[in-house]
């Protein structure tokens, strides 16, 4: 039995990260989710257990404020809920990360964070830019300095101020780059990930490294992004065999991938279906057809996120998204 067949039966609620910490196996992302209607999702989403946030989505005040009713309410407490945010790339400077953390914690009105991550740059993504800037003009792209942040992280870490330090959109070499000069090592690695883009290649690395990889659009984002994800043959033909949908199914292959999701949506009536998916689970059969789903740029198989807004010929540390990704799209 291989470690993808001995997950089918099991309801999967949680993953264990290399600190000992257990992260919810599915999560409500709040990327882009609208101002006003946030809140209320935070509310709604009582059975979830995991909340993935950011200050550059610029909606913590709003969940703060709906984190602390719910726990005034009595209806969750604190130590039961995984509550995660990120470190934006104009905040890179080791002195700006304590602050940028600070921020956050004001804003969610939280003493902790569960999981703070750095994107590629900033940790949040591997790349910088100037303070204070705002957009995406090129102009303020700046050449990031990992090993300094992750050495800032590492102390935000020791403070207890953060229960684990990941990253977001690492590929392999950059994560194995970091993993020999961490003193801690990242608990996570979180990146897109879904049927239409499998990252097999990461999923093996993290795994051997012992870092958990967490997906984010694992439904392929077809509100902001306009992707065709859920509308893969394959993903409908199981969906339609097993009376789930095809959201459902997408979630649900991620878990037996060994990855959490982290599903965004602000409707009532979705927010408990994609929390319907750990009492059955997808046979190994059917399971076994996604890989033949192909990988590459075609309108139903392609990386969503490309971040092409980081890139220039000339200005910040990639010329192209190749140089990005290390080649890894």
């Amino acid at each position: 039995m291989d470690r993808y067949t001995g997950r089918m039966a099991k309801a999967i609620r949680f993953f264990e990260l290399n600190t000992g910490a257990k992260i919810p196996s599915v999560g409500l992302g709040t990327w882009q989710s609208d101002p006003g209607l946030v809140g209320d999702a935070v509310a709604t989403a009582v059975g979830y257990r995991h909340i993935d946030c950011a200050q550059v989505y610029g909606n913590e005040k709003e969940i703060g404020s709906a984190l602390k009713k719910l726990f005034e309410d009595g209806v969750v407490q604190r130590k039961d809920i995984f509550i995660t945010s990120k470190l934006w790339s104009t905040n890179h400077a080791p002195e700006d990360v304590h602050e940028a953390l600070n921020g956050t914690l004001r804003d969610l009105q939280l003493e902790y964070l569960d999981l703070y991550l750095v994107y590629e740059a900033t940790i949040h993504w591997p790349v910088s830019m100037k303070k204070g800037s705002t957009g995406f003009k090129p102009e303020n792209l700046t050449q990031p300095n990992i090993p300094s942040t992750w050495r800032a992280m590492e102390e935000i870490y020791d403070s207890g101020k953060a229960h684990a330090i990941g990253v977001s959109n690492f590929s392999c070499k950059k994560l194995g780059d970091l993993l020999e000069i961490a003193r801690i090592p990242p608990a996570v690695n979180q990146v897109e990930c879904h049927p239409a883009w499998q990252q097999p290649q990461l999923h093996a690395f993290c795994e051997y490294k012992g870092v958990h990889l967490s997906g984010y659009s694992p439904l392929g984002n077809p509100a902001t992004l306009k992707s065709n994800v859920l509308k893969n043959p394959l993903l409908n033909t199981v969906a339609e065999k097993l009376g789930k949908s095809p959201a459902q199914v997408a979630l649900r292959w991620g878990l037996q991938m060994g990855h959490s999701v982290l599903p965004k949506s602000t409707n009532e009536s979705r927010l408990k279906e994609n929390l319907d998916v750990f009492d059955w689970s997808i046979p190994e059969d059917m399971f076994a057809k996604f890989y033949e789903i192909e990988q590459a740029s075609t309108p139903l198989c392609t990386k969503l996120v490309k971040g092409t807004a980081f890139v220039h010929e000339t200005l910040g540390a990639y010329k192209n998204v190749e140089e990005l990704w290390d080649g890894e799209l």
